[in-house]
């Protein structure tokens, strides 16, 4: 299976060449990302695609100084909803008849279930599911790097506050909770790039229940 050769070519790359990476490719990445699934289709998240080298350069320091946050051509960070609203739920169900042409009695009782539901919930459980969602979009675009035959490097190591401080994100509703530098690997600088991949058996990962 391609996807499968693919998936086995890529690693996180630890150190990057520079090189920009074509804009068609980069708009299947995150495409990819928009389609993956998420709870009620809600996409509680936005990403923030950042090529601005100063601004790279000025979130280096919060993310322990690691040369693929300056080296990468395009630094995604995938931020999630602080909460859900009624105002947000409301937008996502109405684009969703909107784009099929027609309203269901099942789908509006579903909606009023969920605005009966999370926005009474406490901010931080909310975000916390919504991190969950952009988590599942977030491993889509890595996939479909590799698929792309782009590098990646899935980065949880920064400090969140500082980020959003710096993109603004509060006032947007938004927290940053994880980021995808893309590029192209540069094997003579980075220690990772020729070692064999490791994973566990298949049997130690798997159990059947039949």
């Amino acid at each position: 299976m391609e996807l499968l050769e693919k998936l086995k070519w890529r690693y996180a790359t630890k150190a990057m060449n520079g090189k920009k990476v074509a804009q068609e490719k980069i708009d299947n990445i995150i495409e990819a990302a928009s389609l993956a699934p998420t709870s009620s289709g809600l996409q509680p998240f936005e990403i923030i695609v950042i090529t601005n080298q100063e601004l790279k350069e000025k979130i280096k320091p919060i993310s322990w100084n690691q040369p693929v946050i300056t080296d990468c051509s395009h630094l995604l960070v995938f931020a999630a909803w602080d909460t859900y609203t009624a105002d947000r739920i409301n937008k996502m169900f109405d684009l969703t008849n909107t784009v099929r042409g027609f309203e269901n009695e099942g789908w509006e009782n579903y909606r009023q279930q969920l605005l009966n539901s999370y926005p009474q919930k406490d901010a931080q459980v909310n975000f916390n599911h919504a991190v969950k969602q952009a988590y599942i979009a977030f491993s889509q675009s890595i996939a479909a790097a590799a698929f792309e035959k782009v590098d990646c490097t899935p980065l949880e190591g920064f400090d969140p506050d500082a980020l959003d401080k710096i993109l603004d994100l509060r006032a947007k509703g938004l927290r940053s909770c994880v980021m995808l530098p893309i590029g192209y690997r540069d094997t003579e600088n980075d220690w990772l790039a020729n070692l064999p991949k490791v994973r566990k058996p298949i049997e130690d990962l798997v159990t059947v229940i039949d």
